[in-house]
């Protein structure tokens, strides 16, 4: 019946001529056209970080007229770009024909990391997502995202060569500082001895927290092509006195002993449920008991952040060939099954970036062992 009402063209016309009705006609009404229009708003958001304007703009409010030749656009063009970045909040008029940043563009003010992900959605995602149908039903030549992201379309990742992994992994070490800071302050790593980071990369994650501990061993494991630039950022960061780096995959590979606390930071979304099982227990068996996992990632269902679980992490995941956006229960569910016990989920200051679980491996041996060799 609510379908049938809010389907008639008869309900829509008198709704939109109710004094009490027309604030909420609008603002669907808005909401429908913000989906339509979404892809010139991503455009727009693109252009101003192609030509730099936000940093052009921190330093001070600009006239179209002072601002076209400084990003090489004709004024009319430059005067369109403003407009339209105004009106999407990214800048805000200043008065005399001037622009400063408005309350969405002031955080991209020498934002590498989100700026990376914005070109790579330029550069990559799209191209998947211009047929949505076809993504969905699956098939076909392997889609862009899946070559990006190598590992998740070959059943030997270890054996990628550096030029295979070298773009993301500079993705990821680009982004790590989204995520990093606010895991370190929702989970204290006081009291701990050593850190294993699990799917590493190049070290970021590493490098935030050993920034946060300064006795903290730090210990990272990911393919051998991904860390060979770890070492080098623990040097320059003066931390390979209390850094080592192992190389292997670790859905066949035993992953190092020796560390008390394992994270797995941005990794299990990535993987189907049988590989996220498998990764999950490859944790638990290099753990001694008692030692604690740490899980962060974008979880789905998470308080004001549907859209980013739920919608986008879904089809960007799709487009991967590789997992999905759980639940915070979902994965407590698959850490459990691994052999973990109080597993707990902690709050994070952006749960729409990051979500954060924490388990213990139990201090007495499970009378349940979980069988190895599941189906990759």
């Amino acid at each position: 019946m609510r379908d049938r009402l809010l389907t008639s063209p008869d309900f829509q016309a008198r709704a939109a001529r109710t004094w009490w009705l027309r604030p909420i006609v609008r603002r669907r009404a808005r909401g429908l056209f913000d989906l339509v229009a979404g892809f010139v708003y991503t455009q727009v958001l693109l252009a101003c970080v192609r030509l730099n304007l936000f940093d052009i703009l921190a330093t001070a409010p600009a006239s179209a007229a002072e601002l076209a030749p400084r990003i090489d656009l004709p004024l009319d063009a430059t005067e369109r770009l403003l407009a339209a970045a105004a009106a999407l909040e990214l800048l805000e008029p200043r008065g005399s024909g001037r622009y400063g940043l408005g309350r969405l563009g002031a955080p991209m003010v020498g934002n590498a990391a989100v700026a990376a992900m914005i070109e790579h959605h330029a550069s990559v995602l799209y191209a998947d997502l211009h047929d949505p149908v076809a993504l969905l039903r699956g098939g076909g030549e392997p889609a862009a995202m899946s070559r990006y992201w190598a590992y998740a379309g070959t059943a030997a990742p270890g054996e990628l060569a550096a030029r295979e992994v070298g773009d993301y992994s500079a993705l990821m070490s680009a982004s790590q500082p989204l995520v990093a800071e606010q895991v370190l302050d929702a989970v204290s790593l006081k009291g701990h001895r050593c850190l294993l980071d699990v799917g590493g990369g190049e070290g970021r994650f590493l490098l935030a927290a050993g920034r946060r501990a300064p006795a903290l061993q730090l210990l990272l494991f990911d393919l051998p092509a991904v860390v060979a630039k770890a070492n080098a950022a623990f040097a320059a960061a003066g931390l390979s006195h209390r850094a080592q780096v192992a190389g292997g995959d670790f859905l066949r590979d035993a992953l190092p002993h020796g560390a008390d606390i394992a994270s797995l930071i941005r990794v299990i979304y990535d993987h189907p449920d049988a590989r996220a099982a498998a990764i999950l227990r490859a944790v638990h068996d290099a753990l001694p008991p008692g030692g604690t996992l740490l899980l962060a990632e974008p979880m789905a269902g998470a308080a004001g952040a549907a859209r980013m679980g739920d919608a986008y992490f879904n089809f960007y995941l799709l487009a991967m060939r590789g997992g999905r956006a759980r639940t915070a229960a979902e994965l407590a569910k698959l850490v459990s099954s691994a052999g973990f016990e109080k597993v707990r989920e902690i709050p994070t200051a952006i749960p729409l970036q990051v979500g954060v679980l924490v388990a213990r491996k139990p201090l007495l041996p499970s009378p349940f062992k979980a069988p190895r060799g599941l189906p990759l």
